[in-house]
């Protein structure tokens, strides 16, 4: 088990149901916090789930505009791209769009999260190794890539946790349906699954959520 410290300045977490103008939900969603955590560390050996999320700082929204690309390349012209070999093309200029953005601002978290092995893993590997190894780099703020919330230009600082009670926020609210992770048993038909969140004082229990698809 891990306890991981995430803050920025500003967060995106897209609610899927509404497409053009983008709206983040209150909180973090399971599948953005383990992606955070996979940023950090990831190996095929091991999977991550998230447990809960506490929530430091209050939940304040803010508007942005935002340039956006209306279209994008379709599967098809990538594949006569590639038996072709002409390069890819789009003009950015324009398919720019300016739209209206919800933002969480000032956010600040601690991700608690646990892993659990898997068949990947090499005879060698065990939970102590990683755990040694995930606890390392969370210490030296190593990363493969900046892990970021939800859209790649709000990108995230962490640090472990250093240890002690986690002063969250004094609310209790029910969030609703919120995106719980994408089910990818089936590469073809790669799955979202939801669940009904609750703030309890701060805190968002994921571990033991009912999942629904």
């Amino acid at each position: 088990m891990i306890q991981l410290e995430v803050w920025g300045d500003y967060a995106l977490f897209s609610r899927p149901e509404l497409k053009v103008e983008r709206v983040s939900y209150e909180v973090p969603t399971p599948s953005a916090a383990r992606g955070i955590v996979e940023a950090i560390y990831f190996h095929p050996g091991l999977k991550w789930s998230v447990d809960r999320i506490y929530v430091l700082n209050p939940i304040r929204f803010a508007t942005v505009r935002r340039n956006e690309i209306k279209g994008k390349l379709s599967a098809g012209v990538a594949r006569q791209a590639a038996k072709t070999g002409r390069p890819l093309f789009q003009a950015a200029s324009q398919e720019i769009v300016q739209r209206a953005s919800l933002l969480l601002q000032d956010v600040h978290y601690v991700i608690e999260a646990h892993f659990t092995m898997t068949d990947r893993a090499a005879p060698s590997d065990n939970p102590g190794k990683f755990q040694d190894i995930v606890t390392r780099r969370m210490e030296r703020g190593q990363c493969y890539h900046t892990p970021y919330f939800g859209c790649r230009e709000f990108p995230a600082h962490f640090r472990r946790w250093g240890g002690g009670p986690i002063e969250t926020i004094a609310e209790t609210r029910d969030l609703g349906l919120m995106l719980y992770d994408f089910d990818y048993e089936d590469p073809q038909d790669i799955t979202p699954t939801y669940f009904f969140a609750r703030l309890e004082n701060g805190v968002v229990n994921v571990a033991g959520s009912e999942v629904m698809r």
